[in-house]
């Protein structure tokens, strides 16, 4: 038979409270914690020798263990003759001078000023349901009645809103300090049934004349440092924080939930200020973590809070599935705070990250800070597939480009170094250099002439270099935005145009839109290769203006019969990347693509007139063959040689 209340108004009744105690019996009722959670803060705040009058005492130890530890003078009232009469005959004999009395805490016989402290444990939340809280408000006014200056109201509650709204307005109204106390549960001692909301004690202290203005605090634990606040609404703004925090705490540390994304704020303790927002991330149910692989914190790399690696849930649950956690924490640091170095941030964060361990987990164990090298899918590959200078998607990259240019200034003379044009040294540049041979597998006879190249992108200019170098009768144009992204690429890779190597520098889309009206200008390849700027967007390559369908026909336009467009994409949002290939697919009739193994990028490469599947994938190997001997052919320099093995890299090529 359930002793709970079936309304909140039920326990404000004391006919109710009559029923319970009968069938509860002489079992002791421990409302909001027993005596070994609460003594910390209920002997810093009563004293011993104070007389205490303990408000609804139902038939808790709480007030036999503060007698036994040397509370000798404590009026216990309740409003039950039942849990009365049984708490006086099970003290007795051994506590004789502990007496209970049956009182209405509304209106009680004692005289103005007769107590040093009032202790009330769950009755004030017993009681605001009633009337809209006029019952409350009543009893809290006998309170304040009944209390010496300087006297103190120490409430234990579960700080419903209603509840501590109602009784902290009341005493600011009166002019009293107010500081309220959070007693989280102790780390690794959640149970499955146990609460899930923190206990507060709220602590009002009566002043001789009312303060003229507010003083509000809350402290964390039994001996927190206080944090003040000027207004009602902070405090419980602040109460809804930590009771938000303790549901996430013990939800986290009872079971696991891949989905939930769940996050919480930590701020500073002095300023209020959000520090660090943590973000909760479980590996799928059945997934294969290594043993030791249970619980590691990533701390997001400073200014990069807003990408969408980390910021949009599907990003995150590829950044955790890569981490190979079974619980991954994704800690990111606020732009207007200041942290010393990353060993600062660690020791900062190790004492709170315990409460977000999944289940099971011993609160000794050591956690695991991931370092972005273990967790970032492969970030020295990544720096392959987003040039460190790759330039040509719009004028806002031109916000960079005085660091360039002081890199540019630094850069040494072109003749100290040594470049193997032959080598390409990002796998993507290798697929598109391998598509060429598509050239010759859809069109045989055309195999050994003339190739036309527009290439937007330059970076370091090891591909177009290439193309020129070992690609007999290519001619490359090359566009790229920023003029000091073409001086590094010929300070630094010994990058050099000619009559068969052009660079435009411009904007790339407004190249394509300037050809394209111009007519007559027909490229055998088109190739994109340029990063995007805005990493809040699942797409790291290329800009999304890039693959707009307008641009994409413009781009079919300037093809030529045999024509390929190549686009290298970077795409981690799933549903971005399916918008995009088919936005390409309603214009190209024919599209096959290769995914860099251990990489994010994959070639899409796009045919201008359909081709049949069932035909042009057979003739691969043939014209593969066919290529890498008009590659090794291209130049007289035997010391150059193209270092790439075009079968191979076709190998794994698939239909779209």
């Amino acid at each position: 038979m359930s002793l709970l209340p079936r309304t909140a108004e039920e326990f404000s009744s004391a006919e109710y409270w009559e029923r319970f105690f009968k069938k509860r019996g002489e079992r002791a009722f421990e409302w909001y914690g027993d005596y070994n959670k609460l003594c910390g803060v209920l002997h810093k705040y009563i004293k011993v020798q104070d007389k205490v009058l303990v408000v609804g005492c139902g038939n808790s130890e709480l007030s036999e263990q503060l007698y036994d530890v040397g509370y000798k003078h404590l009026t216990n009232i309740d409003i039950s003759e039942t849990v009365v009469t049984h708490m006086n005959q099970r003290n007795s004999e051994r506590r004789p001078d502990l007496t209970f009395h049956q009182v209405d805490a509304t209106q009680t016989p004692y005289e103005d000023a007769s107590f040093q402290a009032a202790l009330d444990k769950g009755t004030l939340d017993a009681m605001a349901s009633e009337e809209e809280g006029a019952l409350a408000r009543r009893m809290i006014t006998e309170v304040s009645r009944v209390l010496k200056v300087g006297g103190r109201y120490v409430c234990v509650t579960l700080a419903q809103e209603s509840v501590v709204k109602l009784a902290v307005e009341h005493f600011v109204q009166l002019g009293w300090a107010v500081r309220l106390h959070c007693l989280q549960e102790e780390r690794g001692r959640e149970e499955e049934d146990s609460f899930a909301l923190p206990v507060f004690v709220l602590i009002s202290t009566k002043f001789r004349q009312p303060m003229p203005n507010p003083i509000l605090e809350m402290c964390l634990g039994d001996d927190g440092v206080p944090v003040r606040h000027t207004r009602v609404c902070d405090l419980l703004s602040a109460v809804r924080e930590y009771q938000a925090y303790s549901v996430l705490r013990k939800r986290l540390r009872t079971n696991t939930d891949p989905p939930s994304n769940l996050s919480l704020t930590l701020c500073d303790a002095k300023t209020g200020l959000p520090r660090y927002t943590l973000t909760v991330q479980d590996c799928p149910p059945g997934a294969k973590v290594p043993r030791p692989n249970q619980f590691a914190i990533f701390i997001v790399p400073r200014g990069s809070e807003t990408a969408w690696l980390y910021s949009a849930p599907e990003g995150r649950r590829q950044l955790a599935a890569s981490a190979n956690f079974r619980r991954l924490v994704i800690a990111s640091m606020h732009r207007n705070q200041d942290y010393t170095d990353m060993q600062a941030v660690q020791s900062e964060l190790s004492p709170v990250v315990m409460d977000l361990a999944p289940p099971g987990m011993p609160t000794n164990q050591q956690v695991n800070f991931a370092e972005i090298d273990r967790v970032v899918l492969k970030p020295k590959q990544q720096s392959k597939q987003i040039n460190i200078c790759s330039s040509a998607a719009s004028n806002h990259k031109k916000k960079n480009k005085k660091k360039t240019k002081a890199a540019a200034a630094a850069a040494p003379p072109s003749a100290c170094l040594s470049v193997d044009s032959g080598f390409l040294c990002c796998a993507h540049h290798e697929v598109m250099v391998a598509g060429l041979s598509m050239l010759g597998a859809a069109t045989p006879q055309n195999k050994d002439g003339p190739v036309s190249v527009l290439l937007v992108g330059l970076g370091g200019g090891g591909l177009p270099q290439f193309l020129r170098d070992f690609v007999p009768n290519a001619a490359v144009e090359v566009v790229e935005l920023d003029p000091v992204v073409l001086q590094v690429a010929k300070d630094w890779f010994g990058f050099r145009p000619d009559d068969r190597l052009t660079v435009t520098l411009g904007d790339g889309l407004e190249r394509i839109c300037s050809l394209e009206k111009e007519g007559g200008h027909c490229f055998d390849v088109i190739m994109f290769d340029v990063d995007n700027k805005d990493s809040s967007v699942g797409m790291s390559c290329p800009p999304a203006a890039f693959v707009e369908t307008p641009v994409l026909q413009k781009v079919f336009n300037m093809l030529t019969s045999r024509g390929l467009f190549m686009l290298n994409l970077v795409c981690r949002d799933l549903l971005l990347r399916k918008n995009v290939l088919e936005r390409v697919k309603s214009v190209f009739p024919t599209i096959l693509s290769q995914r860099i193994p251990e990489e994010i990028n994959e070639v899409l490469l796009c045919f201008r007139e359909a081709k049949d599947a069932d035909r042009i994938l057979p003739s691969l190997s043939q014209a593969a063959k066919n290529f890498q001997r008009t590659l090794s052919c291209g130049t007289a320099d035997s010391k150059r040689k193209p270092h790439i093995d075009i079968a191979e890299i076709l190998k794994d090529l698939k239909l779209e």
